[in-house]
């Protein structure tokens, strides 16, 4: 299938985007696909990379609370490109492929700790609202110091717009610089993988609450 907006060759960009589009082949999140896409506006190319740096791989919150969050409103809003990466760093500290598959029942689950929970609750009303806002505020100023909310907030809101816009966009791994496993979930390293893990009726993409 091919994105309703196209790739930018490879070799019509400059240097300095090549370099950011051999990182995202190499350490993905975000993978080259949607990077091709904005690349079709440099703004756009570097608003994003600019600020994805910032507030997703660098600050204050920790990082495995943020990729929680990414992935959560991947769930919801169904956006399979991002939902079907992991981001390295967050793997690294310790996140378990559980804990993704239990995050659209977070507050029930065992699998996160108090302060995961608020920041999942934080995910869940930018996204979707919340019937309490005084309790979600107390909540989220028991774990969080204020630069740390702002910080979240941005992140997650930034993340519920472009993967809103990723999922209408109907771009998929392995089309663009492909033969990297970079970031990818298990059982979504190859396009084989891919096909074979999103052909299984337990494929989370179909099996959705949202």
């Amino acid at each position: 299938m091919n994105p309703a907006i196209s790739y930018v060759p490879f070799e019509q960009m400059d240097e300095r985007m090549k370099a950011e589009m051999e990182r995202c082949a190499k350490h993905g999140t975000p993978r080259p696909e949607s990077s091709a896409v904005r690349a079709h506006s440099p703004q756009a190319f570097w608003a994003f990379a600019d600020s994805w740096q910032s507030q997703f791989h660098s600050g204050v919150v920790d990082h495995a609370i943020k990729d929680l969050c990414r992935v959560y409103i991947s769930r919801t809003v169904k956006c399979e490109f991002c939902g079907n990466q992991r981001s390295e760093k967050a793997t690294t500290a310790g996140l378990q492929e559980q804990q993704y598959d239990e995050l659209l029942n977070f507050e029930t689950s065992d699998l996160y700790d108090d302060r995961q929970k608020a920041a999942l609750a934080y995910a869940e009303a930018i996204a979707w609202g919340s019937q309490d806002l005084d309790g979600l505020w107390a909540r989220l100023h028991a774990h969080f110091s204020e630069q740390e909310l702002v910080e979240l907030g941005c992140c997650i809101a930034l993340t519920f717009g472009q993967q809103s816009w990723i999922r209408l966009l109907g771009i998929d791994h392995h089309q663009y610089m492909a033969g990297t496993a970079a970031s990818m979930a298990p059982g979504f390293e190859t396009a084989e993988e891919l096909a074979v893990s999103k052909a299984d009726p337990r494929y989370w993409a179909a099996n959705s609450q949202a």
